[in-house]
Formats: structure tokens, sequence, C-alpha cells
């Protein structure tokens, strides 16, 4: 009897965070141009650098892409995406911040827009990002 073949998937750990203001609306960023994805919405984070740890990556991602310092007793994580792209799979934790100092300010050449909670899927996001849509409407 022959197994099953075993594939070699690449594992890719990205952070994400879904910034939420005062008024409850929350921070999405438009892939800029020449990026993989150009043109869809995401949650502001990044790749998990190796020995970084998940809260650290955000903490380093939220202060180079937006200008803002957050400290990780103000990350709570809410959920993750595990998706399977062409060439590798994406495992994402999705965090919840609503306190850092600074003002969010786009330094990547990203398009921002605060979102109302119910509006979030009028703005295509990449496939990995969709279902956490549906967490973020039971929070808030």
């Amino acid at each position: 009897m022959v197994g099953p073949e075993v594939v070699s998937v690449k594992l890719v750990l990205v952070a994400a965070c879904a910034l939420i203001d005062v008024d409850g609306r929350v921070l999405i960023a438009e892939r800029p141009a020449g990026r993989t994805m150009a043109g869809l919405w995401e949650f502001p984070g990044g790749k998990v650098e190796p020995g970084e740890r998940p809260e650290e990556s955000l903490i380093r991602e939220l202060n180079e892409e937006l200008g803002i310092i957050v400290k990780e007793a103000c990350l709570a994580p809410l959920t993750f995406a595990s998706h399977t792209y062409a060439d590798f799979h994406l495992l994402m934790p999705l965090y919840v911040c609503r306190r850092w100092d600074g003002m969010v300010t786009p330094r990547e050449g990203q398009r921002l827009a605060w979102v109302r909670p119910n509006r979030l899927l009028e703005y295509p996001m990449p496939p990995a990002d969709v279902p956490l849509v549906a967490h973020l409407l039971t929070l808030l």
C-alpha cells in the first residue's frame, strides 16, 4: 500500500492588527502598486521575522507603516486566518488595538481608510482577510 504523497508547503507567518478608533471604525490599508495583491485592502501588519514574536512584529510594523507607537499590553488577540495561496500557506493572527500613541500616517505610499465594520466587505480584500471581518462584526 502506498501512502499519501507528502507535499512541502512554505508557511508564512504574518501578524495583522485591526486598529479601532473612538468612533468604532476600523483602519484598513490599500496594498500599493508594485506589490503582490496591489489594490486590495488589508489590515495593517506584516511578516513576523525570525526570532520575533507576533506582538513584537506588529509593534515594529505599525511604527514603520503608520508612524504610531503601540504597547504590547494594548494588543488583544481576536482570531486568526489560515489560508493556502498558490505558492505558500499563510497563518495570520489578528489582534485588536484601541490605544496607540501618535497620529496614523501612511509612511509607505499606501492609501488608508477608516471604515465602519459593517462596510468592510465593500472594499476588495485578499482572500485570507475576508473571513476575519465576521469576527470584527461580532466584536463591534
